[in-house]
């Protein structure tokens, strides 16, 4: 049932329907249930992660705990037969399911979860999206690989669902003609802001000797350009997780990013596995993948559901990039700690506009 409601203020103005509960709520119930009360053809995009087959004891039971396979997919049509209900006619579905080894076998939990989907439930299979994990768990098997890769399914009910290519994988800066200049002039600002900086002696030699070698790839064509972070000069990157970036600022005192042009949009996401200070919940969807997925299917306003909303990340992912979010999980430690993270987030928003309103 039923047990909380959060409501927030979104910085952007979406006129909501008479009709439709839960706008911008993380809801405590059997996402079952719940689901049933969201009208026909009225969520622009659904984007979820259940929980995966006999993995994990999950606060407040629900899907996962089945004895069962066939029993743990016929759970997952129940969800997904409402979540193609919900869905406009341009919405899309999005599903990451984890596979589970039995016996030593792989029981392809996610490959069975899709051809239900498609043989159950009328819908088209657009892509299978291939999450790499750039930090897997530093397990030693002797007789199998490290696990790292799992999939996401984008499902449709129509052909005419939103689709926003440009917007997926997209870099945070437009790249420009050789990313720093051209000639002789191609990285000089950081050659300066190095000098500038209060990195030891022994860093500024490595920052001047890593930055003439990207300087080199730049006039050989191999890249189109590049961004320098420097310690104590440039803003850390957003997040504060001990990524591949921060170690480097954090060890070295400088990092660079390099910018190769406008690749294929290929059907892979590569990202850290996510880790968050006191989260109760076991698994935490990456808000970086969420993201993508919200800019590639979706528009500005558009409502966004997450029938299994555990730690929150979708509705972090939502409310950052101005769509409606609708939450829900059976677990009501975990709504808690999702109203938390996103009252957190909501925070440092207003502290960063403030910031920019003083600034100007």
């Amino acid at each position: 049932m039923r047990k909380v409601k959060e409501q927030a203020v979104v910085p952007y103005s979406v006129n909501r329907p008479a009709e439709m509960p839960f706008w911008n709520e993380i809801v405590c119930g059997d996402s079952a249930e719940l689901l049933k009360l969201i009208p026909d053809n009225s969520v622009d995009l659904v984007i979820t992660s259940p929980p995966y087959f006999q993995q994990r004891e999950y606060d407040g039971g629900g899907i996962g705990n089945e004895r069962k396979p066939d029993e743990y997919i016929s759970a997952l049509m129940k969800i997904f037969q409402e979540c193609v209900r919900v869905i406009k006619p341009t919405g899309s579905i999005v599903f990451n399911v984890g596979d589970k080894y039995e016996d030593s076998s792989l029981l392809l939990m996610p490959y069975r979860f899709a051809i239900a989907a498609t043989e159950q439930c009328g819908v088209t299979l657009v892509n299978h999206v291939t999450w790499v994990k750039s930090n897997p768990t530093p397990r030693q098997f002797k007789r199998r690989l490290v696990s790292s890769t799992e999939p996401f399914f984008h499902f449709v009910k129509s052909q005419d669902y939103k689709y926003f290519l440009d917007e997926f994988l997209k870099p945070a800066e437009e790249p420009k003609a050789n990313g720093n200049g051209t000639g002789e002039n191609v990285g000089k600002k950081y050659f300066l802001l190095i000098e500038q900086s209060t990195l030891t002696p022994k860093q500024k030699e490595m920052a001047r000797n890593a930055l003439e070698e990207v300087i080199e790839e730049v006039r050989n064509g191999e890249i189109q350009g590049f961004r320098m972070k420097i310690r104590g000069i440039h803003s850390e990157p957003f997040g504060g997780q001990d990524g591949g970036r921060k170690i480097q600022l954090d060890k070295n005192g400088f990092t660079i990013i390099r910018i190769y042009g406008n690749p294929l949009k290929k059907d892979v996401i590569t990202t850290p596995v996510e880790s968050l200070k006191n989260c109760p919940h076991p698994a935490i969807y990456p808000v970086k993948i969420v993201d993508e997925f919200i800019k590639l299917l979706t528009e500005k306003g558009d409502v966004v559901l997450d029938p299994f909303v555990g730690s929150g990340s979708t509705a972090v992912a939502a409310f950052q990039n101005e769509r409606v979010y609708i939450g829900f999980d059976i677990s009501e430690e975990y709504c808690n700690y999702a109203r938390k993270r996103l009252s957190s987030v909501k925070h440092q928003l207003s502290l960063w506009e403030r910031s920019n309103a003083y600034a100007e």
